[in-house]
């Protein structure tokens, strides 16, 4: 259904409206398509995973005064397993055994702890942790080399299947008035895989949950108060979503005469839906675990029994997590465990209408003109279940949310021709447009675009733009539960890193009581932020076009930009607000921690704020050439790539830009790398050769990542093996030198390839490989999961097969 795809590099926000700062990616759809095609696409992995297959079928049918199509598709992904992949089989490749990993082993760690002194000790007195080998036994716990993997258990590549609806029509009512309607429906079911839930009570959750001296299931005759046990016995967490998404767009359009001159208008409304309803299978209530840990005793008939013989607890039955790995029964499972049934809906309604045309003749043509307005309503809600809105739930807690807001906007859109056809001036246009929205939560904006582009002679154009940008928050970003998360972190305040020298800083880890992070994975709360304000920017651009005559099929283009963002709306990642408070000092991070008595981070604000600031500077470089036919064919080579001049970033929410976490430098933070997602590289690149000769063809696509450097903030045992320059020391200040471990993420080069025939029956057949070389993807200590950005291709070669069919 799709015809192509253009992609608009300049700011848009005053013709699309919110969102566009960057560009925007216009998807144009087919219009009086007659006939049909098919396609059908299978591919797979080299080492026999990650199967894709996609199905699509497009019937079309036009005549003088109506016009309809109809598609149908259906997509299946199988998964990859993260421990089918060695950088992705542990939870930090190349580290030591067990670093990374889960302190929660599923048989146990534990420890009765002394809330005045915060020591633990195991059943016989030894200080330490201790893990159950059986009924009765247990040994000490050796730390990290005894943190479980739980890396094999999760999916590098998640499964899913989508199923999708199409169809639009047209109908000339009168030769100047045409209605149109067109319908999407989009159905996704996905699934993710995680480690069995952690059981994580008493004072590591920060609450007062003991396993019972007087637990017939406690051996030591002691409460314990330090419990950590994973029960994969119970098969792992199971996620599973049926997301289906429905737009509907009706209107008419057509054409009248105002003042003897003719102008075009359009009016519609436009109906869209987002609902998910998403299941969680093996999750534990916390009220249920607290009663099953708690005092038991044995009946007349052996039966086991919560509570105590003069005041027992019906329905309850008793836990036993301390007999070492499966400890638990499948009755015992079937107390604790309960599926979570979510739901998440979006809906948009929006009423618009349009009117355009010609006003008046100037030197290079007509003076064109748009006027529109709009009104937009959205609306969302997120329902988790009962037990999760509650929190009683070992797993991420979330609250129940909804909200909503309207806007209203009016536009303003100029093309002025000022020139034509004459010496230094072949053209010589200008765009202008302005547009007015009006919030019902945060107020109103004014954003106004410029353009122009002069071509002083045939083979040669200059272009530029100015705009003001503006993106709303979303009603994810605004109304999403806050809940739990556990990622993977390093704290700074760690006693493994309190040994070694830190960065000068105002607050440091002055005051926070020495303790061992023997848990990897710290609690956060994410979801929404109803406060939120909206972003703004200003981008600039600068640009020309040159396709000479004297080489005919070449064309080059080198743009300038510049995009300036206040008031982002940003989600620090964990390790970013633990090192921004206590190795940079910034007191905006520090608020976001909150730590128990014994040193240990008991939660971290990870939401949306809007405390982002950006500067990006760059240019794009576009060649492309097609060569004349030879005797072997007709070549033909596009060379696209975007060179990053500059990136300043507030990573610290002060409002000032941030000095380069890797370097200890202030401002410029090219080439480097923040985690999941925040790529600076310096280039991409991507160059294309295509080869065609008579019913035959191939392409070659190359595409490059530059290098980066990033953090490495492990402790010290781990820095020769994680990091490139382990011992590596700034002094900016002419003082004491800082000590800035950094880790190398080397460049990278694909190669896809593809040929294809078409055959005579009006079929095209394509065979393609992608990581025609087997590259893998670069290691990164920062990447919050498998060890890289998925930026970066799944490691393995990719074969497919595709067949399109005309009829």
């Amino acid at each position: 259904a799709v015809e192509r795809i253009e992609v608009l590099k300049d700011g848009a926000s005053t013709i699309y409206g919110s969102d566009a700062i960057a560009g925007v990616v216009n998807i144009i759809l087919r219009q009086n398509f007659e006939g049909a095609e098919a396609n059908a696409f299978i591919g797979q992995y080299d080492k026999g995973d990650g199967t894709r297959q996609a199905y699509d079928f497009t019937v079309g049918s036009a005549s003088e005064r109506w016009a309809s199509m109809f598609g149908v598709g259906y997509v299946k992904e199988d998964p990859v397993m993260a421990g089918d992949r060695e950088i992705s089989a542990v939870p930090r490749f190349g580290a030591s055994p067990g670093f990374g990993g889960s302190s929660t082993r599923p048989d146990g760690k534990f420890c009765i702890l002394d809330l005045n002194t915060f020591a633990c000790a195991q059943p016989d007195g030894e200080y330490g942790f201790f893990t159950p080998t059986g009924t009765g036994t247990f040994r000490p716990n050796l730390g990290t080399v005894d943190n479980y993997n739980f890396a094999p258990d999760n999916y590098l590549l998640t499964p899913q299947e989508r199923i999708s609806l199409f169809a639009n029509g047209s109908l000339d009512i009168t030769d100047n008035l045409r209605f149109k309607a067109m319908a999407q429906y989009n159905e996704r079911r996905s699934a993710q895989l995680l480690a069995a839930n952690p059981i994580v009570l008493g004072f590591p959750n920060g609450d007062d949950t003991v396993i019972s001296a007087d637990s017939i299931y406690n051996p030591y005759g002691q409460d314990i108060n330090w419990i950590q046990y994973r029960p994969n016995e119970s098969g792992g967490r199971k996620f599973n979503q049926n997301v289906a998404t429905t737009v509907f767009n009706i209107g008419f359009e057509g054409s009248l005469n105002l003042a003897d001159k003719p102008f075009d208008w359009e009016a519609g409304y436009i109906y869209g839906r987002n609902s998910s309803n998403n299941t969680t299978a093996g999750l534990f209530r916390i009220s249920a675990l607290q009663a099953g840990l708690g005092p038991s005793f044995r009946d007349a008939a052996g039966n086991a029994v919560c509570g105590t013989p003069t005041a027992p607890i019906a329905g309850c039955v008793p836990i036993n997590i301390l007999s070492g790995a499966n400890s638990m029964t499948p009755e015992m499972l079937d107390f604790i465990s309960f599926e979570a049934h979510d739901v998440f809906e979006y809906k948009m309604k929006n009423y618009y209408a349009n009117i355009g045309g010609d006003l008046f003749d100037l030197p290079g043509g007509p003076l064109a003109f748009s006027l529109g307005a709009e009104h937009r309503v959205e609306s969302g809600f997120d329902h988790p279940d009962a037990l999760i809105d509650g929190g009683d739930t070992t797993g991420n807690a979330r609250t129940a949310t909804n909200g909503s807001y309207s806007v209203d906007e009016a536009y303003l859109e100029l093309a002025i021709p000022v020139l034509a056809d004459l010496p230094f001036a072949k053209l010589l246009d200008f765009s202008l447009a302005t547009r007015y929205s009006d919030y019902s939560n945060f107020g109103n904006t004014v954003n106004s675009k410029f353009g122009f582009r002069w071509k002083p002679i045939d083979d040669l154009m200059v272009r530029g733009n100015w705009s003001e940008g503006f993106r709303a928050p979303s009603i994810a970003e605004l109304f999403t539960g806050q809940g739990d998360s556990f990622p993977t972190v390093t704290d700074p305040c760690a006693g493994a890193l309190q040994n070694n020298p830190l960065p000068a800083s105002p607050a440091g880890c002055a005051g926070i009581p020495r303790y061992n992070q023997s848990n990897p994975q710290i609690r956060i709360t994410v979801g929404g932020n109803p406060d939120l304000g909206p972003e703004t920017s200003v981008s600039k651009t600068l640009g020309v076009v040159y396709s000479p005559s004297w080489a005919q099929g070449l064309d080059l283009s080198l743009d300038w930009w510049q995009i300036d963002i206040e008031t982002a709306i940003l989600v620090q990642n964990a390790q970013t607000v633990l090192d921004g408070c206590y190795r940079s000092g910034n007191q905006t991070n520090c608020n976001q921690v909150i730590r128990n008595a014994s040193g240990a981070v008991m939660d971290l604000l990870a939401i949306p704020q809007n405390i982002g600031l950006f500067s990006t500077e760059g240019f794009d470089f576009t060649v492309q050439y097609r060569m004349p036919e030879t005797s072997f064919g007709k070549f033909s080579f596009v060379w696209d790539t975007s060179y990053l001049v500059n990136a300043y970033t507030d990573l610290d929410g002060d409002g000032q830009f941030s000095e380069d976490p890797v370097s200890g430098e202030g401002g410029n933070l090219i080439g480097e790398y923040f985690g999941t997602g925040a790529n600076n590289w310096r280039i991409r690149s991507n160059f294309q050769t295509r080869w065609e000769m008579g019913d035959f063809g191939a392409t070659w696509l190359v595409r490059y990542y530059s290098a980066q450097d990033e953090a490495c903030t492990v402790p010290v045992a781990e820095r020769n093996a994680l990091c490139s320059d382990p011992v590596r020391f700034t002094n900016l200040d002419g003082g004491a030198p800082d000590l800035r471990p950094e880790n190398h993420v080397p460049e990278r080069f694909y190669s896809d390839v593809s040929v294809y025939w078409k055959a005579p029956w009006n079929a095209k057949v394509t065979l393609g490989i992608n990581n025609l070389f087997d590259e893998d993807a670069p290691f990164s200590t920062l990447a919050s999961n498998n060890s890289f950005d998925p930026a970066y291709d799944v490691p393995g070669q990719f074969f497919y097969l595709s067949y399109n069919q005309r009829f």
